[in-house]
């Protein structure tokens, strides 16, 4: 969950996986998935940044969770699953 804060001052949680898209309007205006809109405090960067940091947290969860059982000792960058390397681009045929 990110923490908001409404006009009012009063803080809420709010799920980042439920919202369709926010908009700067001058407000930042916050639309979920089910039309249901928020009108927040912080700006369209500061929101955007609190959800990167919460998935990034999650992400980050899920890998100690797979690392810890197996060997407590293992860091991220010891995994050989780490050292895949992805493509940026298709190489042309």
């Amino acid at each position: 969950m990110i923490v908001l804060t409404r006009l009012n001052g009063q803080e809420f949680a709010l799920n980042p996986d439920l919202i369709e898209r926010a908009d700067a309007t001058p407000d930042t205006v916050i639309t979920l998935v089910d039309n249901t809109k928020y009108i927040v405090l912080e700006s369209l960067t500061d929101v955007t940044r609190l959800i990167r940091q919460y998935r990034a947290a999650v992400i980050a969860e899920a890998q100690r969770a797979v690392l810890e059982p197996q060997n407590p000792t293992l860091t991220a960058m010891d995994d050989p699953a780490s050292q895949i390397v992805v493509p940026l681009h298709r190489p042309e045929r």
